[in-house]
């Protein structure tokens, strides 16, 4: 979907193409990841088209990296991690929280029908939507807004995933998760808990899958 290319300037060109399957072997597999489905998401994303020119040619590394504006994108492991437990077939509507760089959203795009997700720092939705269209996500809607309050009018979504961490799990998320749905989200403050939410007709359980550090969800969640 995307193209592979030098990054100009550089005294070695990166071979995008090579180290986007290093990755996927030697970041996410070998840490026991094994959804097909989402081993070919992270083979075909061009996660160094999603990441600021300036930290482009880290864009493999196993690594958080900054995109601006005091945020960051996730290691590619945690991205693989987040989308195999979301359990998708490819026919769901996922809601995610947090766009950051578009990156994740465009991993989304690849493995469900309709993912729409929410910004609530306006330059960076701007770019990630710019992005995403760029590389032909047409099934990715971004919108700039407070995640806390998810987004209704488009509800119930059978995956929900959270890209930033409020110390509770919020409520509309929660009641925007169709039945039979998955949640994951980090829940807490300085070293978080990667949580697992599942929804049946009796009501919510949790799961703690392990500790992860994102940056803070701001907005509505801070002022809870």
């Amino acid at each position: 979907m995307g193209c592979n290319g030098a990054h100009g300037g550089d005294p070695e060109p990166v071979d995008f193409a090579v180290a986007r399957e290093r990755m996927v072997v030697d970041q996410i597999e070998a840490r026991g990841i094994a959804d097909p489905r989402v081993l070919a998401a992270m083979r075909e994303v061009p996660r160094e088209q999603l990441v600021p020119e300036e930290v482009r040619a880290s864009a493999y590394e196993d690594r958080p990296l900054p995109i601006g504006h005091g945020q960051t994108i996730s290691q590619p492991y945690i991205v693989a991690e987040m989308s195999a437990q979301l359990e998708l077939s490819g026919d769901e509507r996922v809601l995610e929280i947090g766009t950051g760089s578009g990156y994740q959203a465009a991993i989304l795009g690849e493995l469900a029908r309709e993912v729409y997700t929410i910004e609530i720092v306006e330059p960076l939705a701007e770019r990630a939507a710019a992005d995403l269209e760029r590389l032909g996500y047409e099934n990715v809607h971004v919108r700039t807004g407070d995640g806390y309050k998810g987004w209704p009018e488009e509800a119930p979504f059978d995956a929900i995933i959270v890209t930033a961490a409020p110390d509770h799990v919020p409520q509309p998320l929660i009641d925007q998760l169709a039945v039979g749905g998955r949640m994951v989200i980090p829940i807490g403050r300085g070293i978080q808990s990667l949580t697992l939410i599942t929804r049946d007709e009796h009501g919510v359980n949790r799961k703690t899958l392990l500790g992860v550090m994102f940056v803070p969800m701001t907005g509505e969640a801070q002022q809870r």
